[in-house]
């Protein structure tokens, strides 16, 4: 766990490692050289424990996701997965799968708000897909709830009813689970343009009713703050048509989920995001305060190229910068490490799905080289 010597210097921080399936054994590993590059520039010392997770995790213990294994995470400071998943264990019959224990992750964590935020790095806009001028000045910070709706609601599951088969979830919010992901979104937005875009589906559905309700009142307690209400149709739309318009985005579960792997097309490649999954204790606390957090990119396993040495550790390596911004109040070590991404990929450092030759490997020497 954390330590302190004297009142104000951190020295120890204890991070769990669930690596996962595919390529995240990969990414993870290389993050983990950058970590410890910091801790040995800055006087810090990170203690690693790694634990398995999803797919590899069922293949051993029968689980996606041990007790002891959550136990291990909740009592650390930070957590930090790789990906999970992929067709071995893709049975829809199947009692467990590796996205369950992601989910069970979140919850036994207790986090709530997953921040993704998406930027076009100028030397990569000729590899997006939309045009130069349409992702000039493209910042966006995409806060999803990440416990509610759709993936946790119930009833839930598959049954027969007057002899047709038929399944059924259940889409569900409370009003608490509401307000605190738009406290969380209008607190970020005073730091960034002071402009929230809420997205919902309220001309159809009755929680995004509830959503946009809740969303107008935070509104009104936060009249310094622009808020603009979305539909989720036209907000995708509007992520590949004119992107620049928004600045914090703060949307529910699956509308999030969806979202943020559209806009990750922006940035040229899934493999360049990082996101942060925290929870309420995040919000508010004193600068030197420890708080647990769920670090992860947002790419999957890649199963495809697992095991060939050529996934960009680029997201996993940046979720680690937030990492040691949000969870350990760590400004100048985090900027350091965005820095060091930013320089290496002005400076030409790409891997496959950038367009370049590089392996997992010599990207992350490439950023360790510029810290």
């Amino acid at each position: 766990m954390l330590r302190l010597y004297g009142m104000d210097k951190i020295l120890d921080f204890k991070i769990t490692l669930l690596p996962g399936d595919g390529i995240g054994p990969e990414v993870v590993g290389e993050a983990v050289r950058v970590l410890e590059k910091v801790a040995s520039k800055y006087n810090h010392t990170f203690d690693f424990q790694e634990r398995l997770m999803g797919g590899c995790s069922i293949d051993k213990y029968g689980s996606s996701l041990t007790d002891e294994a959550l136990a291990d995470c909740q009592a650390s400071d930070s957590v930090l997965l790789g990906a999970v998943g992929g067709p071995k264990w893709d049975d829809p019959k199947a009692k467990d799968r590796p996205e369950r224990g992601l989910l069970a992750l979140r919850k036994g964590l207790g986090v709530f708000a997953n921040l993704r935020p998406v930027k076009v790095h100028p030397a990569l806009i000729d590899g997006s897909p939309l045009k130069p001028e349409k992702l000039k000045g493209v910042d966006i910070l995409v806060i999803r709830e990440l416990t509610g709706g759709l993936y946790f609601g119930f009833p839930k599951g598959r049954d027969v009813k007057d002899g047709r088969e038929r399944a059924v979830d259940t889409l569900e919010y409370y009003d608490y689970e509401i307000r605190r992901i738009m406290k969380l979104a209008f607190g970020l937005a005073k730091g960034r343009k002071k402009k929230v875009t809420s997205v919902d589906k309220a001309n159809v559905l009755e929680s995004s009713r509830l959503w946009r309700q809740i969303a107008t009142q935070m509104g009104k307690e936060n009249p310094d703050v622009e808020l603009e209400h979305v539909l989720v149709d036209t907000a995708a739309m509007k992520l590949i048509t004119g992107p620049a318009w928004m600045d914090v985005v703060v949307t529910e579960n699956m509308f999030g989920d969806i979202l943020t792997d559209e806009a990750s097309v922006l940035a040229g490649s899934m493999g360049m995001l990082p996101s942060a999954s925290l929870g309420e204790s995040t919000v508010g606390l004193p600068h030197e305060a420890s708080v647990m957090g769920l670090y992860e990119p947002i790419h999957g396993s890649a199963p495809d190229i697992a095991g060939k040495g050529i996934a960009n550790p680029t997201g996993t390596i940046l979720s680690t910068a937030m990492m040691l911004r949000h969870s350990f109040k760590l400004e100048v070590e985090a900027a350091a490490i965005e820095a060091a991404v930013d320089r290496s990929i002005t400076e030409g450092a790409r891997t496959a799905d950038l367009g370049g030759r590089l392996t997992t490997r010599q990207m992350a020497d490439e950023i360790i080289k510029n810290l």
